[in-house]
């Protein structure tokens, strides 16, 4: 006999879903029913398992609607917690959303590190595309007040390839001491701090500026740098200290003034606590598995 409830598929017609549930309802038997989660942000399924309450604050803040965006976001914060990464996280920007807004938001805490962009910079769902002319974005994040000499770490995903003068991000006062990676300057080298004298430990070691880089202090004494989980570089730290600036991404913060800018794509920043080297490979497979989900890696 035919009927129009459909009892085992979930009701095509009618908003029941009894297969599927629906996001946003109070009747969720199952994951989420993609044709009916597109623009609500309150999901209460992924795949069928639990959506993490932290993943949740950010979706709701920054407004994601996306069934894709919601579910690439709720397994970064699975496998950050999982890797025992995410306490480490101060500050973590997935650029999901598309918008300016969107893009602004730290998913480690909404409310805390959300990013002031200024200049020539353009939002997609592929990430934050830096102008190289004036456009910056102030992550608020004061080295002096939020890390220390001997703790710090830092990070972008980038999706473009280019030798230019522009950083990915960078906080330095006027002697060229704190957090910085530039990662393929015109004269070919690549230079990186860690709340340290920046020059030090500079060299033509990156070929190809696409990917996830990482800098990190390893010790009151050495500092290293990543390229999709593999060290490409380590060096002594000297005039180890931590400025009173802001960290700005796609700029360097040259003594409270933005300068250096960038003109390549990021699809992730973060700043956080220094990371192992096992931890810098995991963290490098979860925010690959993120980028791929999003279909948007290099």
């Amino acid at each position: 006999m035919a009927n129009t409830i459909d009892w085992g598929q979930g009701a095509v017609n009618n908003t029941i879903g009894w297969g599927k549930g629906k996001t946003n309802a109070t009747n969720n038997w199952g994951s989420i029913y993609d044709s009916t989660a597109a623009g609500e942000t309150n999901i209460t399924g992924s795949g069928g398992g639990a959506v993490d309450a932290d993943a949740q604050a950010f979706i709701t803040a920054a407004s994601i609607t996306d069934p894709t965006q919601q579910s690439a976001i709720n397994q970064l914060v699975v496998d950050l917690k999982g890797y025992s990464i995410w306490s480490k996280m101060k500050a973590l920007y997935p650029f999901v959303g598309g918008t300016a807004t969107s893009h602004s938001f730290n998913l480690i805490n909404p409310s805390q590190f959300q990013i002031s962009w200024s200049g020539g910079v353009t939002h997609s769902t592929n990430g934050v595309l830096f102008g190289g002319v004036n456009g910056y974005g102030n992550t608020g994040y004061n080295l002096s007040t939020n890390s220390t000499a001997n703790n710090v770490s830092a990070g972008t995903y980038s999706r473009t390839n280019a030798i230019t003068s522009g950083a990915f991000f960078g906080a330095v006062n006027s002697f060229f001491v704190g957090t910085q990676l530039t990662p393929k300057f015109t004269d070919n080298n690549t230079y990186y701090g860690t709340n340290d004298y920046v020059v030090d430990g500079s060299g033509n070691f990156v070929t190809d500026t696409r990917g996830f880089f990482i800098v990190t202090r390893v010790n009151s004494t050495n500092k290293s740098v990543y390229r999709n989980g593999t060290q490409i570089s380590t060096s002594i730290t000297f005039y180890n200290f931590a400025p009173n600036l802001n960290i700005y991404l796609g700029a360097r913060n040259i003594n409270g003034t933005a300068n250096n800018f960038d003109s390549r794509e990021h699809s992730l920043d973060y700043i956080g606590d220094l990371l192992t080297g096992t931890e810098i490979a995991n963290f490098y497979t979860a925010v690959q598995a993120f980028q791929t989900a999003l279909n948007r890696n290099v």
